[in-house]
């Protein structure tokens, strides 16, 4: 399957503003999924044209510098990426690791992170899901219940919201929906971390309620060896899901990181899947 992926963001600085996109697709993920994904052609359109310098984050995660110039600008990325057309992996069996067990890279997702509170959701967790089937199956009831639990709602979400805030307010977008159930299986010593990315509306368990496409966000739980996708805002597998970028919380996967204050105009993203050739 063929997903046409991209987004452009409108820009105006009031003086020279240093920047960090973090947009295009990361495409090292083979180990943990049907295949690795292959970037069939990408374009960015930026004016007025600015040198950028690539880079990959200490996530992995692929980045690029620039510096936005006094007065308008916009910043557009276009790509074709081929991934696998199945739906998200899933293995009912999957077990929990130990905390001594688990590898050293993945002890970073145990802990609590700038929005996922987990030792301040332990009571939470142990009280909802200590009595659940180990592994996979305690993963999708944390899933299960974060689904039921918020509402989702733009005019209730908040940049600065946390787990917490979310949980207590009942109401958020994607990314308030996977920091909740992120600090809900940390708080189990379940490793969790936060994804985002492109999904194109595609697939019969699809949703669509007319709002603008935007860009998701999700989670990946360590079980068994290997990381996972759980999607708690959909809480359905998906088809076509183009990962960018993987972290702690949202903190370490921002869309766009400006270090100053340049006024968004428009957001545009979008995500569709491409003809058969």
């Amino acid at each position: 399957m063929d997903v046409r992926v991209g987004c452009r963001f409108s820009y105006v600085a009031e003086v020279p503003t240093a920047a960090i996109m973090q947009v295009e697709p990361r495409l090292d993920r083979a180990a943990d999924r049907h295949g690795s994904d292959a970037l069939v052609r990408e374009e960015w359109s930026i004016a007025p044209m600015l040198v950028t310098h690539p880079y990959r984050d200490g996530f992995g995660n692929p980045c690029r510098r620039l510096t936005l110039p006094v007065g308008p600008s916009v910043l557009g990325y276009d790509a074709v990426v081929r991934v696998s057309g199945e739906p998200d992996d899933i293995d009912t069996a999957a077990e929990e690791i130990a905390p001594d067990r688990l590898p050293d890279d993945v002890l970073a997702f145990t802990v609590p992170s700038r929005f996922c509170l987990s030792d301040l959701l332990g009571d939470v967790a142990w009280g909802e899901f200590g009595g659940c089937t180990p592994g996979y199956p305690r993963v999708q009831a944390v899933c299960d219940y974060v689904h039921d639990h918020l509402r989702f709602d733009y005019a209730a979400s908040s940049p600065f919201a946390t787990a917490v805030d979310v949980y207590q307010a009942r109401a958020g977008v994607c990314r308030d929906f996977a920091h909740l159930a992120i600090s809900l299986c940390r708080a189990l010593n379940i490793p969790a971390r936060y994804a985002f990315g492109y999904i194109p509306d595609v697939g019969p368990n699809v949703v669509r309620d007319g709002a603008p496409m935007d860009f998701c966000a999700w989670m990946e739980v360590f079980l068994g060896g290997r990381w996972w996708t759980f999607d708690p805002r959909n809480n359905v597998r998906r088809t076509g899901r183009v990962l960018v970028g993987l972290g702690r919380d949202a903190v370490d996967v921002a869309m766009v990181t400006a270090f100053g204050g340049p006024q968004l105009t428009s957001m545009v993203v979008r995500a569709d899947v491409q003809p058969a050739p």
